[in-house]
């Protein structure tokens, strides 16, 4: 219950130190070991999140650090499609077990938990919620490096769960360039501050096209405001990302882990030192 008589539930609005906000941490299933856990936020939908996560699990794991996706997309998962990750998820009888990726990619989702990967999750808030709590303490992760959330957009209650549930380093904001950015942004970073997660950087995703015949950057969207915001709420520019054809044609057959590009080096250095650091 929260101390302020005026509470309106929305912490992603209110200002006021009370103990609703307050994190309570749930622990990770006791055969887990799991060394960092990295957030992947937006402040709206359709910005290439699960892309950006796909992308840095699989340069992770390239890097021989063992890597997790834990999809938090509950009604929008889209996760094990970019990987082409299929099967039953089994359990011990003490947790459930998550499937791998080609490479060794561990994840878990909600699409890899229904009869058909169409089929909607028309479920209540409280419901996503404590599903992704049970992502978290119910499943047996075993030694992970980095884990990776790919969170729904906003600042709604999913994220919040995450926020206040699980113990991040820290979190990534992907975002794109367009005029509304800033505003965007600034709600991702906010509700940051409020949770006391550090911010670790922004990826620009849909940056620019590059034109197969000069090279020359094309700014479909617009001219990239990514420096500008980043100045704007202090935070760290980690990477621009182009739209890129091939890498689209990769996740639609489910062969993300073969890229050839190196998009997310940069970010996945940065990783790397802010949790270390």
């Amino acid at each position: 219950m929260a101390e302020n008589s005026g509470c309106t539930h929305d912490c992603s609005t209110c200002k006021e130190n009370c103990s609703s906000r307050a994190p309570q941490y749930d622990a990770p299933h006791k055969d887990s070991n799991i060394k960092h856990v990295i957030g992947v936020v937006s402040g709206k939908g359709g910005v290439g999140k699960s892309i950006v996560t796909s992308m840095l699990a699989t340069v992770m794991q390239r890097r021989d650090y063992k890597c997790a996706i834990l999809d938090a997309d509950i009604t929008g998962p889209s996760i094990p499609k970019a990987f082409g990750t299929k099967g039953d998820i089994l359990s011990t009888g003490d947790g459930l077990l998550p499937l791998a990726t080609k490479t060794g990619i561990k994840m878990i989702s909600v699409n890899l938990l229904l009869d058909e990967e169409t089929r909607p999750v028309v479920w209540r808030g409280p419901v996503i919620a404590g599903t992704v709590k049970q992502f978290w303490t119910d499943v047996v992760w075993g030694d992970v490096d980095y884990m990776f959330i790919d969170c729904p957009p906003g600042t709604g209650d999913v994220p919040l769960t995450v926020f206040q549930s699980i113990k991040l380093d820290g979190i990534i904001i992907v975002t794109t360039p367009q005029d509304l950015v800033s505003m965007i942004v600034g709600k991702a970073v906010n509700m940051a501050a409020l949770m006391n997660i550090p911010v670790i950087g922004l990826v620009e995703n849909m940056s620019y096209v590059r034109c197969p015949d000069c090279g020359k950057e094309l700014h479909v969207f617009g001219k990239s405001k990514a420096e500008a915001v980043c100045a704007e709420y202090g935070i760290q520019l980690l990477g621009r990302m182009p739209i890129d054809e091939k890498l689209s044609a990769l996740i639609d057959k489910g062969v993300i882990e073969l890229m050839e590009n190196d998009y997310l080096e940069s970010t996945a250095d940065a990783v790397v030192k802010f949790c270390n650091k």
